[in-house]
C-alpha cells in the first residue's frame, strides 16, 4: 500500500528542519528558545508525527533568519516560484543535491566574502 504523499511531505519538511537546525549549530533547546516553540513539538515536527502551523512555520523560519516563504515552499505548501527572491544562504541550505557537510562549507566561504552586518 502506497504512503500518504502529504505524510511523506510532513516527514520531508522535517528532515528539512533538522538540516537547517544543525547547520545553524543549534541544539534542539536552543531552536526552541529561538523560535519560542517547546523541544518536545520540535522534536516531533524533525521526526515528521506533526504538520507545523502557520505561526510555527514563521517562528521557525524568523529563528532560522530566513523567509518565512522560504519554508512554506519547503513544506509544499507554496509554490517555488511564489517564494519571491531567495538570499544566498537559503538557497544554500535549500539546496537538496547538497550534502550538509558541503552546505556547511559553503555556508563559510561565503560569509567570509560577505560582511556581517551584526557586527
Amino acid at each position: 500500500m502506497a504512503e500518504d504523499p502529504w505524510q511523506q511531505q510532513v516527514e520531508a519538511f522535517g528532515q528539512y528542519i533538522k538540516t537547517q537546525r544543525k547547520l545553524a549549530k543549534l541544539s534542539l533547546r536552543q531552536l526552541a528558545a529561538a523560535s519560542e516553540v517547546s523541544d518536545a513539538y520540535l522534536s516531533q515536527l524533525e521526526r515528521g508525527r506533526h504538520a507545523p502551523s502557520i505561526r510555527v512555520l514563521k517562528s521557525l523560519a524568523d529563528a532560522f533568519g530566513m523567509s518565512p516563504e522560504m519554508l512554506l515552499a519547503q513544506a509544499g505548501l507554496l509554490d517555488d516560484e511564489d517564494a519571491g527572491p531567495v538570499d544566498t544562504e537559503s538557497a544554500i541550505r535549500a539546496d537538496a543535491r547538497l550534502t550538509d557537510a558541503q552546505k556547511e562549507a559553503l555556508l563559510t566561504i561565503y560569509r567570509g566574502f560577505v560582511p556581517n552586518e551584526e557586527q
